[in-house]
């Protein structure tokens, strides 16, 4: 099933249980979805499904973090529920082990033996991982593993 029928299915789904904030998350998303569908001018692939969903949550992440700075509570845990409702859609996500592992392979495979290479570490990796980790917590295990 692909990520517009379930955003459909879930959507009639919050609508009969009157959940406000999962319905308003996911017109949201559908309305992403449908923007870029329209600026491509044919329909997503899985591929690019994923990068939007990526992209949407990546957004509420760091509106959390400025919500916390600010000492906006409210804010906070509404972006916290909205950032629970859009992590469903996207795959599992990897372990920091499992990422760890990932990296030391990049790491191997392209011959990286500093940080100036680490572009070239992250280009290798983030493909394999699209969808399943969060590029900052890719790179500060990237920075970790690469010798200064």
């Amino acid at each position: 099933m692909s990520v517009m029928e379930r955003l459909n299915q879930d959507m009639k789904q919050a609508m009969k249980d009157k959940a406000a904030l999962k319905l308003s998350v996911i017109r949201m998303v559908k309305a992403a979805l449908k923007n870029e569908e329209i600026s491509k001018g044919r329909p997503l692939s899985e591929d690019e499904e994923l990068t939007i969903l990526t992209r949407e949550l990546k957004q509420r992440r760091d509106s959390l973090q400025e919500f916390e700075k600010a000492g906006r509570q409210d804010l906070a845990e509404k972006t916290r529920e909205e950032i629970d409702v859009l992590t469903v859609y996207l795959p599992a996500q990897l372990s920091e082990d499992e990422i760890r592992q990932i990296v030391r392979e990049a790491i191997a495979a392209t011959g990286a033996a500093s940080k100036k290479e680490m572009g070239k570490v992250m280009g290798a990796i983030m493909p394999k991982v699209k969808g399943r980790a969060d590029g900052g917590l890719v790179q500060r295990i990237v920075s970790e593993e690469l010798p200064s």
